[in-house]
């Protein structure tokens, strides 16, 4: 939305906060653009619950492995569901934290 933000991410993971970045933009500009919302600020906060809403969509069940056991099966959806609350509480920190930094334009 032609903000700058200056970032920092660990070594080699420039290409994925990019992809991050154009994937957060995108968001923020299809709401932008729908014309209901003009706050920045508000606007942040739903592209981030979309995106959150997104993350949190169960993925289409992959084909179950002929060995697995149901306990085993239960094991990898408990350490799915909670790589994706990981993934939602790190992507809602940085989001607070943007709308903290004091280069935020609401």
């Amino acid at each position: 939305m032609g903000q700058n933000y200056m970032l920092g991410c660990p070594e080699n993971s420039e290409t994925r906060l990019l992809e991050a970045v154009e994937t957060v933009d995108s968001a923020m500009c299809k709401i932008r653009d729908a014309g209901k919302v003009k706050a920045r600020d508000r606007i942040a906060v739903l592209a981030a619950l979309n995106l959150a809403y997104q993350l949190l969509e169960p993925a289409p069940a992959p084909p179950e492995p002929v060995l697995q056991t149901p306990d085993l099966r239960a094991d990898a959806a408990d350490d799915a569901s909670e790589a994706s609350r990981a993934q939602l509480q790190s992507l809602l920190q940085k989001l607070e934290a943007a709308l903290a930094s004091p280069n935020f334009m609401a």
